[in-house]
């Protein structure tokens, strides 16, 4: 049996999980990472997309994430997710909103950098919304 430790993701509606896992794979605004126990500790922000929570005995639960940070530790992981919801309870009308809001938000920048933001945005939850 794999080390466990305590992972946490939270969003600003509720507690979506708490408890002790083998491992769990985040989308980071770098790429996908693997952390387990005993990791090397850092800090990162985290882009829209799935969180895969492996508890063991072949149990593997499913969220989306809407970007947010991820504190890493090695005798456990925080997650504080800007949204979350379980990929079971996932409205795919709300990314296609989602999708909508920030391509407004591309016609209404005002420069490079927010025409950026909402491009690289536009592609994440597109890239989720063929994902789930």
């Amino acid at each position: 049996m794999a080390d466990r430790f305590k992972f946490e993701l939270v969003s600003p509606e509720r507690l979506l999980v708490s408890e002790e896992v083998e491992a769990v794979v985040i989308p980071g605004s770098e790429g996908e990472f693997t952390v387990m126990a005993n990791h090397a500790p850092f800090m990162t922000t985290v882009k829209p997309g799935v969180v895969r929570v492996q508890f063991g005995g072949g149990r593997e639960d499913r969220y989306v994430v809407f970007g947010g940070f991820a504190d890493v530790l090695p005798e456990g992981c925080t997650l504080l997710a800007e949204s979350s919801v379980a990929v079971a309870e996932l409205d795919k009308a709300d990314i296609q909103q989602r999708i909508q809001d920030a391509r407004e938000d591309l016609d209404d920048a005002k420069d490079d950098e927010g025409r950026s933001k909402a491009e690289q945005l536009i592609a994440q939850l597109s890239t989720l919304h063929d994902a789930v």
